[in-house]
């Protein structure tokens, strides 16, 4: 953990509003800066632990993991199950198997760490090292307040109506509903050694899995770390409006009846990995290891003001929701914490409103405009349809390239460039050294992908 400056040296203060994980990372960087910090939750310590879902997977890849460091924050990647990859499956609405790849992480690792989990631990040590935890429901007023005793003031939760503080962007904001119904539940009975999951990688339960239907959605396993069961397995699904996926996900009402709708899920639509979901059990002490709802991406703008007329600034999912398909919620929080705290432990001047929506500005520009990018790749948005088609037949022939796309998880960024097919195409060749129609004209459907032999499960079944 990092060091800590005695709060008492202080001379500037600051407020953080919602304890989830971006919230609470942030409060303890502001600490160790040398600010005094207060943070608010509408539930004491023992409830955010215990008694609320995840807020999803939250997995993390490396420059999310580089923004912690920077922060001397646990990373996790030496207690949570790695991720070392992506295998990915694509059927279309016919079920016709058409594309198989496996990407590898290339220079990093993803770890999938309960939300519960870390934010109980920095808590922890936030309160220790003489932070100030004040468990109270903040609304629009008294939040003005807040901003008023503080000169920093960040709102990390959409709660209480505070997310409508900080008006839509309506230029970087697409969607004007959800575009998945969502589904996961947290599960064990699986290790994460070569031999699980092994139809898919070499590398098996070090790899995660993903599997695209056209006209239903998406599903996802991945290893995971839970806060009472320790190392194990998530099941992340996205429903398209409308699919029969849909109707099932809406069906779920506790864990066990998650866990039910997942398998049959997968009898009879995702066969290839049935026998590794037949293995998986229920995680009974935690009522909460499941969650269903939608999220509607949205972009907010970086500064609000309270009715006194006092600046706030957003943090994480109230600046900016994504859907978590490609996993750039958690991420994109932790990097524009990282980088708050590091802007504001160098500046002498007011946090005022052009301070804040300078420090956004940048972190657009630094990560979210490009997470938002890969996130409606990973959606099969229309307007990327034919650049995905690429993307996609590409990394089913050449590794390279499949090493780069599931990069864009980690790094974003390259992304931002390519708006039409031919700097796809422009793409591929850069990453691959070889021409795009050279890639393309080697693709071939797959035509029947490779089921598990997965021993357990088949004796259990």
């Amino acid at each position: 953990m990092t060091s800590q400056n005695p709060a008492s040296r202080s001379t500037r203060s600051a407020a953080i509003v919602g304890a989830g994980q971006t919230g609470v990372t942030a409060a303890l960087g502001l600490l160790d800066a040398g600010f005094e910090v207060t943070l608010y939750s509408d539930r004491d310590q023992p409830a955010l632990r215990n008694d609320v879902p995840a807020t999803g997977t939250a997995l993390e890849f490396g420059v999310a993991q580089q923004a912690e460091l920077a922060l001397g924050l646990d990373t996790y990647t030496a207690r949570a199950p790695r991720h070392t990859g992506l295998s990915v499956r694509i059927a279309d609405p016919e079920r016709n198997e058409l594309i198989a790849f496996d990407g590898d992480f290339d220079g990093y690792v993803g770890v999938a760490v309960d939300t519960r989990l870390k934010a109980d631990e920095r808590l922890t040590a936030f309160r220790e090292r003489g932070g100030r935890f004040v468990v109270e429901q903040v609304t629009p007023e008294t939040l003005d307040g807040i901003a008023a005793a503080h000169d920093l003031t960040l709102v990390a939760t959409g709660r209480g109506g505070l997310s409508d503080l900080f008006a839509v962007g309506t230029t970087r904001t697409v969607y004007d509903a959800p575009q998945r119904s969502l589904l996961t539940v947290t599960v064990t009975g699986l290790d994460h050694d070569p031999g699980v999951f092994a139809h898919r990688s070499p590398a098996g339960g070090g790899h995660s899995g993903f599997s695209i239907f056209a006209d239903q959605g998406e599903g996802w396993w991945g290893p995971y770390l839970h806060k009472d069961a320790g190392p194990s397995w998530a099941f992340l699904g996205w429903a398209r409006p409308g699919s029969d996926w849909e109707k099932r996900f809406g069906a779920a009402d506790s864990a066990a009846s998650a866990h039910r709708i997942v398998t049959e899920l997968y009898r009879d639509y995702i066969d290839w990995d049935l026998p590794e979901v037949l293995a998986t059990r229920v995680i009974e002490d935690d009522p909460h290891s499941w969650l269903k709802g939608a999220v509607r991406p949205v972009v907010r703008e970086g500064v609000g003001r309270t009715a006194g007329g006092h600046p706030v600034a957003s943090l994480g999912d109230t600046s900016v929701a994504y859907d978590p398909i490609a996993g750039q919620g958690a991420q994109s929080g932790l990097i524009q914490a990282q980088r708050l705290v590091a802007a504001a432990a160098v500046h002498d001047g007011a946090f005022d409103e052009n301070w804040i929506a300078a420090r956004y500005a940048e972190f657009l520009a630094a990560r979210s405009d490009a997470a938002a990018k890969v996130t409606r790749l990973f959606l099969s948005d229309p307007e990327f349809a034919d650049i995905g088609g690429q993307f996609f037949a590409a990394a089913a022939v050449e590794p390279r390239f499949a090493s780069a796309l599931v990069g864009l998880l980690h790094h974003p960024q390259p992304f931002l460039g390519v708006d039409s097919v031919e700097a796809a195409g422009a793409y591929i060749e850069k990453v691959t050294g070889v021409s795009a129609a050279d890639v393309l004209g080697r693709f071939q459907p797959a035509g029947r992908f490779e089921r598990s032999a997965f021993a357990p499960a088949l004796t259990r079944a």
